[in-house]
């Protein structure tokens, strides 16, 4: 055993992980029908371990939301604030000018309010959490009114009607998958509806014949019968008209639903998350009527899905930069915002630099993470032919690990999402891996 130890030398897991690791080998070895080499099946496994450690990753992907990755990476500003709120102690629930508990997140919830045009606002740990707690709070044991068009599944097999289960509410679906009127929700609406809820398609388009029914029409609807309209815009698109880039908004932002629009629309919950288009941490944020908020906050599930510290002062952060107009600074705006040439410039810069026989290609990048499906962003691309598995998998195992694509047994790299400081490199895994 402690020869083993030896000869496998350092690892950057603890000593008691690795001893466990290779004492499972020996008694493998020891064991097993065929003979093994304890040393090199060790080494194996060692590895393979230290790959499920999480750490950063070169996202030379394409896709700025890659959920496989985080989502959107933070401001250093916010980046800064968790660090500070994780290592010491702070008034997450305390009211400094009384020395009274206070309530969680109340600085961030005004803020949020005020930025999206609301009366007040909720911080939870996820808009799925966040769409169950509004479940359990207006539609508990009644009927959620929902379009067929609009019961969508996220990842990890997550579907909408499970969630609303959840909740404690009754799914009524209305229309059919392509089309859905006003008057399939009206003849709907009964004794036992508690609420309409309207759901954003954010990782999928239904185009050709279709229809749909607008905020304004379904908060019409919602009010005159005095139930709550509920908006899950998922991506967190925050206004979008995205004045924090100045000029038009750009065009592949599409028909995406702002947050503030949506509120200004009728909407009296609107629920996104804070880690997609809204660039911060992840959180479920739900904004609107100031009564609806405070029975949200008065239901047991409220504590039980409550954010954490580090993450409510990343997102306290993250609201500041919109506050102060510096939007554009927020790491997923400034990389979606970088002109092709910069980054054709940058792409030759890196082929040249790895020595591989490479080409530069127009491509697009895209927003991922369910949001803006079908968007893309142009985006050169260096493209290696032949790279293959081999060559993708090497550069997963260098240090840092770099995540590209593959297409048609193609190596596809896409520095949209890579700073320039790490051009260098991916030059240099690329010129290892592809040998």
């Amino acid at each position: 055993m402690d020869q083993l130890l030896n000869e496998l030398g350092d690892w950057p897991l603890p000593r008691a992980l690795v001893a466990r690791v290779v004492r499972t080998v020996l008694d493998e070895a020891r064991h097993s029908q065929i003979d093994l080499d304890p040393k090199e099946v060790a080494f194996e496994r060692l590895t393979e371990v230290a790959m499920t450690r999480v750490g950063p990753v070169i996202n030379a992907s394409g896709v700025l939301l890659h959920t496989n990755l985080g989502r959107a990476p933070l401001a250093p500003e916010a980046a800064e604030a968790a660090r500070a709120a994780a290592i010491s102690y702070v008034n997450l629930e305390l009211e400094l000018s009384t020395g009274a508990r206070g309530r969680r997140g109340s600085y961030v919830c005004e803020l949020l309010a005020y930025l999206c045009g609301a009366e007040a606002a909720l911080v939870v740990n996820n808009n799925a959490a966040a769409l169950v707690l509004a479940m359990a709070e207006l539609a508990n044991d009644r009927e959620v009114i929902v379009s067929r068009g609009e019961l969508i599944e996220i990842g990890g097999s997550y579907r909408l009607p499970t969630i609303i289960a959840a909740g404690g509410a009754r799914l009524r679906e209305v229309g059919t998958t392509n089309r859905t009127r006003l008057s399939d929700y009206a003849e709907a609406v009964g004794e036992t509806t508690g609420a309409i809820l309207k759901v954003h398609t954010s990782n999928y388009r239904i185009v050709g014949f279709t229809s749909d029914v607008g905020m304004r029409d379904l908060a019409t609807l919602a009010h005159r019968h005095e139930m709550p309209l509920v908006l899950d815009a998922g991506s967190g698109l925050l206004d979008d008209q995205v004045p924090w880039l100045g000029g038009p908004a750009p065009a592949w932002i599409g028909d995406e639903p702002g947050i503030k629009q949506s509120v200004r629309a009728g909407a009296d919950l609107v629920m996104f998350s804070g880690d997609k288009l809204f660039g911060g941490p992840q959180a479920g944020i739900v904004v609107g009527r100031g009564d609806l908020i405070s029975e949200l906050l008065r239901h047991p599930l409220a504590r039980a899905l409550r954010i954490d510290g580090p993450s409510l002062a990343a997102l306290g952060a993250t609201a500041e930069l919109y506050a102060d107009g510096r939007g554009a600074e927020i790491p997923l705006w400034a990389m979606a915002s970088r002109s092709y040439l910069e980054l054709e410039r940058r792409a030759q810069a890196v082929a040249g630099r790895s020595g591989v026989s490479a080409r530069i290609e127009e491509s697009v990048s895209v927003l991922g993470g369910g949001s803006i499906p079908g968007a893309g962003i142009p985006a050169p691309v260096i493209v290696i032919e032949k790279a293959g598995d081999q060559a993708f998998l090497a550069l997963l195992r260098h240090q840092p690990p770099i995540l590209a694509r593959r297409d048609a047994g193609r190596l596809v790299v896409d520095l949209r999402a890579v700073s320039e400081s790490e051009d260098q490199t991916v030059a240099a895994a690329l010129a290892a891996a592809c040998q």
